[in-house]
């Protein structure tokens, strides 16, 4: 029961001593940041946009495949909004009556659904290629990586790209983590007389519904179902009548919104577009889902636990910079963790052989 128990919420106890580690640790030898609010939410708003794109790429590996353009592509939604942003035919305005608020809000809506196609796009050609020619995913996406990046840098010119301020709309605030609770999605309610207000950054609240929204899709419906048979054996589900390449490439296309949707979050946090920026991002994705549980064989993840692999991460990055220790030692730190996540998931499937032989030679001597 106790073994179970370890295999089913291993993520979430080492969440928790993490947890605990830096806050003793930051409590001794920081200025004891580590639980306060402020650091509580700035935590979660990061978690928050490591998470959203993990959720779609949580998909992909269940699916037994993975996508390592998938931080390019985020930072490629991304500049599509801040193109768009950049060259709106009119400021963000204050109401929402008038001409130039309806010229606005049409203008805003194309570039949100230009943003979500471009994500969508990404991921429907990452599928079909993977689908139709049965190359291997980390090959196919190791390729369209780099073009997506070329795609973005001819986009944005090679340079940054900056939208003015007037330009963006005071909704777009969505990964704020300061102390005004107006800037928050929930705004402050009174409760007999008491003012209270629910300092959570939008963000936050955008990744749980998404989560609820993408577990039900995992767990509750048929197409769930049938990704969670693909990776654990592609042949038997053909044989049991699932439609595998049109199921990939849907997979694929599913994980390319949720890509989409971190593209906009990654907008609302840094107020820019660098397609450059997402160089790498595709690491900390795939690290999230594998923290959390996720078998880079196939065949198994969780949403709630990539969640959970996110926190993680930042719980690390946020403990380390509280207590000045350098970037390059946070990397370390986390690729060993990373490394002792694939091997405890390695272990549970049996492999490698040669150390289960040494242990049933050792019990029977014993």
């Amino acid at each position: 029961m106790l073994k179970k128990l370890l295999w089913k919420f291993g993520p979430l106890f080492a969440l928790v001593a993490i947890l605990v580690f830096f806050a003793v640790a930051e409590k001794y030898w920081g200025q004891g940041q580590f639980l306060s609010t402020r650091n509580f939410r700035v935590m979660m708003n990061s978690a928050a946009l490591i998470a959203v794109p993990a959720f779609g790429m949580t998909i992909i590996i269940i699916s037994g495949g993975i996508d390592l353009s998938a931080g390019t592509a985020l930072t490629l939604c991304g500049t599509v909004l801040a193109v768009m942003l950049k060259n709106a035919p009119t400021a963000a305005p204050d109401t929402f009556f008038g001409d130039d608020a309806l010229a606005f809000t049409l203008w805003m809506f194309f570039a949100l659904v230009l943003m979500t196609l471009t994500g969508a796009g990404c991921g429907l050609i990452n599928g079909t290629i993977i689908s139709a020619t049965k190359v291997v995913p980390f090959i196919v996406t190791l390729g369209t990586m780099t073009i997506y990046l070329g795609v973005g840098q001819i986009l944005s010119n090679e340079s940054t790209v900056y939208a003015p301020k007037e330009n963006v709309p005071e909704w777009l605030n969505l990964c704020y983590t300061g102390r005004i609770a107006e800037n928050y999605l929930i705004p402050p309610i009174n409760l007999f007389g008491q003012e209270i207000a629910f300092k959570i950054p939008s963000s936050v609240i955008i990744t749980v519904i998404l989560a609820g929204m993408a577990g039900i899709l995992m767990r509750q419906t048929v197409f769930g179902r049938n990704v969670f048979a693909i990776g654990s054996s592609e042949s038997t589900a053909r044989l049991c009548g699932i439609n595998a390449p049109l199921t990939l490439m849907a997979v694929y296309t599913l994980s390319g919104v949720f890509v989409a949707i971190g593209g906009l979050l990654y907008y609302a946090d840094v107020k820019n577009g660098n397609p450059s920026d997402g160089q790498g991002k595709e690491l900390e994705i795939i690290a999230a889902v594998v923290l959390g549980g996720g078998s880079l064989s196939g065949g198994r993840g969780s949403i709630i636990g990539t969640m959970v692999g996110a926190l993680i991460i930042t719980a690390i990055r946020s403990g380390c910079g509280l207590l000045s220790i350098p970037n390059t030692y946070t990397y370390i730190i986390i690729g060993c963790i990373i490394i002792i996540a694939v091997v405890v998931d390695q272990l549970r499937h049996g492999s490698p052989e040669w150390f289960f032989q040494m242990i049933s030679r050792k019990t029977k001597t014993s």
